[in-house]
């Protein structure tokens, strides 16, 4: 089961002054993918990806693991997010991203993502599909949303 929301972890990281979208050196920042029928609880007490795939063990708050999506044209660790902006849209402060996360000759299937920082592993966010995506032969795009202050990936208001 998925929910989306910014994880409690990057609201105090975000305090603390971890997290860096588009400033003099910003931070990558990646988006994988779960596959359905997941072992690990995926919500706001996310954590830390770990050691995502196959090899990755058992799931748990700081370690995706074994249920990391995998699958023909799928790459372990997820897609690395396009570049960041950050602004201040009336009261809600927004970061998008450009370009949308994909993979081509994709054969697999998901049910939710996770934003997170690509060396602290870190988790910004988790997105749920509603249910399960499967791509067999093609293109498995995740469409990024309009920027704004309640459309945009992320926010804090």
């Amino acid at each position: 089961m998925a929910t989306t929301c910014i994880t409690d972890k990057f609201k105090t990281d975000a305090l603390n002054g971890v997290h860096n979208f588009a400033g003099g050196s910003p931070k990558t920042y990646k988006f994988l993918l779960i596959k359905p029928a997941p072992a690990g609880a995926y919500d706001k007490t996310l954590q830390n990806v770990g050691t995502p795939g196959p090899g990755g063990g058992t799931p748990s708050v700081t370690n995706v693991g074994t249920d990391e999506a995998s699958g023909t044209g799928y790459t372990s660790g997820g897609a690395t997010m396009g570049a960041a902006t950050v602004s201040l849209q009336t009261d809600t402060a927004t970061v998008d991203f450009s370009g949308n996360p994909s993979w081509t000759g994709a054969s697999f299937s998901a049910v939710c993502g996770v934003l997170y920082e690509s060396v602290s592993k870190d988790v910004v966010a988790v997105f749920d599909f509603g249910g399960t995506i499967t791509c067999t032969s093609g293109t498995f795009t995740v469409t990024l949303p309009a920027s704004g202050a309640s459309t945009s990936l992320v926010r804090l208001a």
